[in-house]
């Protein structure tokens, strides 16, 4: 059954904006999302998933993001810390990947990522040719990020900042 609702076309609940495979894919995201919910005693509108394990908590988002070069790229990254193994099947792990964007200037390359819940004295950055490792460490929570630059820095060049659970990474060319 099809019926027409302002302007939209509206398919068995579904609806037809023109994007079709991403929306497909964020339905599909939402209902896996929805079945680890169903394993966990509590889930919160912001994907954390407790009850897996006493002292470990799930979460995972993705990050959408829409430019570029080209006004058709569109780059789907995920964060947080529940990842398929092996067999397919959805783990937790302790250490969670952070939301991070990275953003190419004219004379330096900036790293923004957000890690609530830390201290800058327990931030660790290593840096080695074209990448990035991000790392820190404090009572319950533990984020890691590898980051792949489209070219090599020295670690003399780069100056970060963290204040409100962002870390800023300028890397000057």
């Amino acid at each position: 059954m099809s019926t027409k609702k302002a302007g939209k076309k509206e398919t068995g609940g579904e609806f037809d904006v023109g994007l079709g495979g991403i929306f497909k894919g964020l339905g599909d995201l939402v209902e896996k999302l929805s079945d680890l919910a169903e394993k966990g005693e509590e889930f919160k509108k912001t994907g954390e998933i407790k009850g897996l394990d006493k002292n470990l908590s799930g979460l995972f988002g993705i990050s959408i993001k829409v430019g570029g070069l080209g006004a058709d790229k569109i780059k789907v990254e995920p964060f947080g810390n529940i990842h398929k193994d092996k067999k397919g099947e959805a783990v937790v792990d302790e250490v969670r990947e952070p939301i991070v964007d990275v953003f190419e200037e004219s004379d330096h390359t900036m790293i923004v990522a957000e890690m609530p819940g830390v201290d800058e004295k327990n931030i660790s950055l290593n840096l080695k040719d074209d990448i990035l490792q991000i790392s820190a460490e404090t009572r319950g929570k533990k984020y890691h990020k590898e980051i792949f630059l489209k070219e090599s820095f020295t670690k003399d060049k780069m100056i970060h900042t963290y204040k409100n659970g962002i870390l800023e990474i300028k890397l000057m060319k």
